[in-house]
């Protein structure tokens, strides 16, 4: 009996070994399994549920609204731009009492628009801020 001490193979192993892909692959699935519990967790929070109120629409309020193209109206009669809407809101923000601005926005309108209005009023000193939308129907 003899054995080939050193005689080298002219074979080459074509076959991809998998067996390290494997371990990294177990050792990854076991982290997430650990650590994706952790991180999920919230804080247990009581959230708000959302009501409709009807809103009392008193004669000193100032309904602005905002149409789909962007232009302004002050109690329907439009404005000529911003300046004149800043002008109108510095009025209104001395009154005491102050009154409240309803905000009438197109749905079709951006938010670009509406957002300017607000900023307005912010800037001017509006306190009592609301948007006047649609209540939902109920399915018939």
């Amino acid at each position: 009996m003899a054995m080939a001490v050193g005689a080298q193979d002219d074979e080459v192993i074509s076959t991809i070994n998998t067996t390290p892909l494997v371990d990294v692959m177990l050792v990854l699935l076991i982290i997430f399994l650990i650590t994706i519990p952790v991180v999920v967790q919230t804080l247990p929070v009581e959230l708000p549920t959302a009501t409709n109120q009807v809103t009392v629409t008193k004669p000193e309020n100032v309904v602005v609204a905002v149409d789909a193209e962007g232009k302004i109206y002050w109690n329907a009669v439009q404005l000529a731009n911003q300046g004149v809407l800043m002008d109108k809101l510095a009025e209104v923000a001395v009154m005491v009492p102050q009154p409240e601005v309803h905000i009438r926005g197109d749905k079709n309108a951006r938010y670009d628009f509406i957002g300017r209005v607000v900023v307005a009023c912010q800037r001017s000193g509006i306190v009592k801020l609301g948007f006047i939308t649609e209540p939902v129907r109920a399915p018939s």
